[in-house]
């Protein structure tokens, strides 16, 4: 059973993205705020799930959850501020959403940027945050912000992949598959794609966009 919380005593907020490794698509982030001493055994994180599973625990924690929310950074964002930073701005775009403010913050990985929640109360101070390694595996809250990152990105991507079957996103969902840069060689790059990655996986960024 994953821990219910980090933070004694406060309303806390776990945070995870999913997508950061694809050459195609927005990253997604979700934030999620959990109820006091909430349970769910079958809470893990997202990669530990099959696709059955995780849609089923998105219902539950979208039901269960004092407060859910989902950011996205678009493709063109992320090659303007890269992948780090989309990663951590799209968590911040959750936040802010949250329905319920949150009193602290815990972030799977091990980078993060202050938050400042939006201005209400006439002061501007960031939230307490705690980064903490494989989180998504330690935390519900966490566990459940990677859930509704992986599922609600993925319908995205299958909506993409209507519009561009040929780079067999319902499968990889724009991550780096020999049959994705198979395609992106053979077809070239949508308006989908992130410029700034190494898309043919040659190690150079010198691929023809056809400007």
């Amino acid at each position: 059973m994953l821990e219910s919380h980090f933070y004694d005593g406060l309303v806390e907020a776990g945070c995870d993205e999913a997508g950061r490794g694809c050459l195609a698509g927005a990253v997604y982030a979700a934030a999620v705020i959990l109820p006091p001493d909430y349970q769910n055994a079958l809470l893990n994180d997202s990669k530990q799930l099959t696709e059955r599973r995780r849609y089923q625990l998105r219902t539950e924690i979208e039901r269960d959850a004092v407060a859910w929310a989902v950011g996205i950074v678009s493709p063109e964002e992320i090659d303007q501020i890269n992948i780090l930073n989309a990663s951590i701005l799209a968590m911040h775009r959750a936040l802010d959403q949250l329905a319920v403010r949150p009193q602290a913050i815990i972030v799977d990985g091990n980078r993060f940027k202050p938050y400042y929640p939006p201005l209400s109360e006439g002061k501007k101070e960031a939230l307490p945050h705690t980064t903490i390694v494989k989180g998504d595996g330690k935390y519900l809250s966490i566990a459940a912000a990677s859930i509704l990152a992986k599922t609600y990105r993925d319908d995205y991507m299958n909506r993409l992949a209507e519009e561009y079957p040929q780079y067999d996103w319902l499968s990889n969902k724009g991550y780096p598959t020999k049959k994705h840069r198979a395609a992106i060689k053979e077809f070239g790059i949508t308006p989908y794609h992130r410029r700034s990655y190494n898309l043919l996986g040659d190690g150079q960024l010198s691929f023809d966009f056809g400007e």
